[in-house]
């Protein structure tokens, strides 16, 4: 199916804006407020569509993976990635950390689901992070500021969150109806990101037409288009083989941050993009029978 064949690169691009969206959005609100108010949004959004669409109702058995994966996937990677950028960490040095969980979840997939990767695979991975560390070299060299550590260590409880998540949904969250199922994730992380706004934030909103913009962006795009877009690569593509498309996010963050806010694009943020590009091409084109899962 076409649809099929290019969601890999519509989910790249659109998840690399989110990372643009945390910079805007934490102008003006909390982390955790923007984000209780995000997920929120986005969680009655895709309930009212799984009514108006009839979508298949969740049964008891999928209940306790998909609150677990929206604790994991959703409130301890956005809330991660958004209270770093909060504290200065310039979006797209949190999209080179972010981009380095699918070699955590590469690790946990091959332990954990038995999805055994082949040595094109490894190398694939490994150029995956090559490509990181040059974009990486290139930010920190054009500029450090944020790069505290608290944000880091913000960015390394959102990288422990992503990969639990990606694992625990592969391996316990494929029949999840897709609709309501993403909607209860919403639900769970939301009540976590409210408790964290009431308790650390005191409910830090100003309303301007930045932030909303940014929430409309979020909810529309990235809660929904782009999370529903993972779901269904992750119901027909081992986890390691989707993470893997995460490498290219911090590029093509970079890149929009150069085109929005004038940040400097140098020759190895380009190299690095060119590295990781390849990585993910030959993580992604071993047949799918070479990676089996468990029964």
């Amino acid at each position: 199916m076409k649809l099929e064949k290019y969601a890999p690169a519509l989910f790249v691009l659109l998840w690399s804006t989110g990372f643009i969206v945390a910079r805007y959005g934490t102008h003006d609100a909390g982390p955790f407020t923007f984000l209780a108010i995000r997920l929120l949004l986005a969680a009655v959004a895709l309930w009212v569509i799984a009514a108006l669409t009839k979508a298949p109702k969740l049964e008891r058995i999928h209940i306790a993976p998909t609150v677990v994966v929206g604790v994991c996937m959703h409130a301890l990677y956005l809330g991660g990635v958004f209270f770093a950028v909060s504290q200065g960490l310039p979006s797209g040095v949190s999209a080179l950390i972010a981009g380095l969980h699918p070699v955590l979840t590469s690790f946990v997939g091959n332990w954990v689901l038995k999805e055994k990767l082949r040595p094109l695979q490894w190398c694939g991975i490994g150029l995956g992070v090559v490509g990181v560390i040059a974009v990486l070299i290139d930010r920190r060299n054009a500029h450090s500021s944020g790069i505290t550590a608290l944000a880091i260590t913000a960015m390394i409880i959102s990288i422990i969150g992503m990969a639990s998540g990606t694992v625990i949904q592969r391996a316990k969250g494929r029949a999840m109806p897709l609709l309501r199922g993403t909607s209860l994730q919403y639900v769970v992380a939301s009540a976590v990101m409210f408790v964290l706004a009431i308790t650390n934030e005191h409910w830090q909103f100003h309303s301007t037409a930045r932030v909303w913009f940014s929430l409309a962006w979020a909810v529309i795009v990235l809660s929904i288009a782009a999370v529903l877009i993972m779901m269904v690569l992750l119901s027909k593509h081992a986890a390691a083989r989707v993470s893997s498309l995460f490498f290219l996010t911090p590029a093509l963050s970079t890149i929009e941050g150069a085109v929005l806010f004038r940040e400097r694009l140098g020759v190895l943020a380009v190299l690095g993009l060119a590295v990781a590009l390849c990585g993910v091409w030959l993580t992604m084109r071993t047949p799918e029978s070479a990676t089996p899962l468990a029964k």
